[in-house]
């Protein structure tokens, strides 16, 4: 019965390996996954100036829907206006005349594989992705707004000697002025929102910060064209300190099938984002007043998600200023942690974030000593080897132990043949007589499961390995190994596993553990360079472990 159970395990993690192997297949090649999500989407952005319907309605006071619109102002325009640039040492933003809205940003210290500096923000006749914010009222009147003509009114270095540039637009008796503040060394832009009634109006205003994107996958690369690249989170996300983090499927918001938290008290933290991988942009408002959270479909592959603030009546000849943050950048973990409560949560990774995040705390404290993120990968593995060293040397000694018996279950395999009830219970009882656990030798890989998954994620989902080098060949651990020198060695070191271990008795199971090599070297062949430099490693490990259990009970035996 025992041997039966050992049966299904190997065919349940040669079956699963499979399973993931065609699933991220799938996900590659744009189709659902097997698990649940969204394809990778590969249709074209729509225009610029393809928005028929999105500025935002007016949602405090009301019943809420989240992607309720309503028609474009009067006199809107496109995007054909000037362009005003803002810059730092690590940001380079461009500002819209037409809408003050930020309509590109370049992270000038995270290159592209030619170079060039990380473009997150775009807004081109075939990709939209923006920041924008403006003013409506609950009655519809006209209001500066992200379809308004803004002038720059002022522009420099201020007291501090950070760059600034303050765009002002009016309207029906209401003038907003943007005010765009960058700190050297920052990915985050302080936005102000500086808003003045000189109209004798006493309708509630309500200011919004909204992120425009359309439901396309960043480029996507590595020899295979990045196969598990396309299986990272591409879209929108909220977090309220209630709810804590949600993320939104754009095939979700085409269905208008989403549920957010749309009312967010006074005091509570909130704030809005875009995810995509190693990137993200995201609007943090001030929490002193209550706010509504938004998001919807705007056009034909055209999403986005907002946070509306209410201002309240504004009495004639006065202003209120409500501040902001909008955040443009890598997703790297202390850096978030930094900006506002749960923004770190915007790296994304998986269900097994409770293993992933202290795996990835000690990768980085490696890294602060040997200053190779390659290096720290097969210290970690080292270290992890050792903490599992007890139960993995009790698992290689079952083995060797069995390897011991194999004559002997030969013989009784000849002795039983065409009787497998027999001969199970004779296997059963010379393991009782010799204390040998048949199952043991798979404990270590049970156990070493949600360890890999989560190295997986963290290699996966860190910005740090992105362009980060390790020796010779390997200039990039986030992504496979280009000449596939990893795979090759990880392929040799499975199958020098294979014959240290006990030949199973029963055929099926030798030829499970046989294809087995073959099996998870395709996989690795997709990987990224960091995760089977981690498994190469381990792999490694385990056999000098092994060959010395091995050698220690031949001297026995002899």
């Amino acid at each position: 019965m025992q041997m039966d159970f050992k049966k299904t395990i190997l065919w349940a993690v040669f079956s699963l390996s499979g399973l993931m192997l065609y699933n991220n297949w799938m996900v590659h090649e744009g189709k659902p996954s097997l698990f649940g999500g969204a394809p990778a989407t590969t249709q074209q952005a729509t225009s610029p100036t393809a928005g028929k319907a999105d500025v935002p309605t007016q949602m405090s006071g009301a019943a809420p829907k989240a992607n309720t619109v309503a028609p474009m102002a009067a006199g809107a325009t496109s995007d054909a206006g000037e362009r005003f640039v803002l810059q730092n040492d690590v940001l380079a933003l461009e500002i819209s005349g037409n809408g003050a809205n930020v309509v590109d940003a370049k992270l000038l210290k995270e290159l592209t594989a030619d170079k060039k500096p990380v473009e997150l923000f775009q807004q081109t006749a075939t990709h939209t992705y923006i920041a924008r914010s403006g003013l409506i009222s609950m009655g519809n009147t006209e209001l500066p707004n992200h379809t308004s003509v803004f002038k720059a009114t002022q522009s420099g270095k201020d007291g501090s000697g950070r760059p600034f540039i303050v765009l002002s637009s009016e309207r029906n008796g209401v003038k907003l002025e943007k005010t765009f503040v960058l700190t050297q060394g920052s990915y985050v832009v302080d936005v102000g929102h500086r808003v003045t009634q000189s109209s004798a109006s006493t309708t509630p205003l309500v200011l919004y910060t909204e992120i425009l994107r359309d439901g396309s996958q960043e480029q996507k690369i590595g020899p295979f064209g990045g196969a598990f690249s396309a299986s990272t989170f591409t879209g929108p996300a909220v977090y309220t300190g209630v709810e804590k983090f949600n993320k939104l499927e754009f095939t979700a918001m085409d269905k208008n099938k989403i549920t957010i938290p749309t009312q967010v008290p006074a005091g509570d933290p909130a704030w809005v984002a875009m995810v995509q991988h190693y990137f993200a942009s995201a609007w943090i408002p001030g929490d002193k007043l209550a706010r509504d959270i938004y998001a919807g479909k705007v056009d034909l592959n055209l999403y986005r998600i907002g946070i509306q603030t209410p201002l309240g009546v504004v009495a004639p000849g006065t202003t209120v200023v409500e501040k902001t943050k909008l955040f443009v950048g890598p997703q790297e973990e202390r850096l978030l942690e930094g900006i506002a409560p749960g923004l770190e949560l915007l790296k994304d990774y998986g269900y097994l974030t409770i293993l992933a995040k202290p795996i990835f705390w000690l990768l980085e404290k490696i890294h602060s000593y040997v200053g190779n993120w390659g290096w720290a990968i097969i210290l970690l593995t080292i270290f992890i080897k050792l903490v599992f060293f007890p139960l993995s040397a009790a698992s290689y000694k079952s083995m060797a132990r069995m390897k011991e018996v194999q004559p002997r279950l030969a013989l009784m395999k000849e002795q039983f043949k065409g009787e497998p009830q027999k001969l199970n219970q004779a296997m059963m009882e010379m393991y009782r007589k010799e204390k040998i656990n048949p199952l043991g030798g798979c404990l270590p890989v049970v156990i070493q499961i949600p360890v890999f998954i989560s190295l997986y994620w963290v290699l996966l989902s860190s910005v740090e390995m992105r362009g980060a080098p390790w020796v010779l060949w390997i200039q990039d651990l986030s992504i496979p190994d280009p000449y596939y020198i990893l795979p090759i060695i990880m392929a040799i070191s499975m199958f020098v596993q294979t014959k240290l271990n006990p030949t199973p008795p029963d055929p099926i199971q030798a030829k499970v553990m046989m294809y087995m090599p073959i099996v998870f070297s395709i996989m690795f062949f997709f990987f990224p360079a960091g995760l089977v430099l981690y498994w190469v490693t381990n792999n490694l490990l385990s056999i000098a472990q092994q060959w010395q259990i091995n050698r220690l009970f031949g001297k026995k035996a002899a």
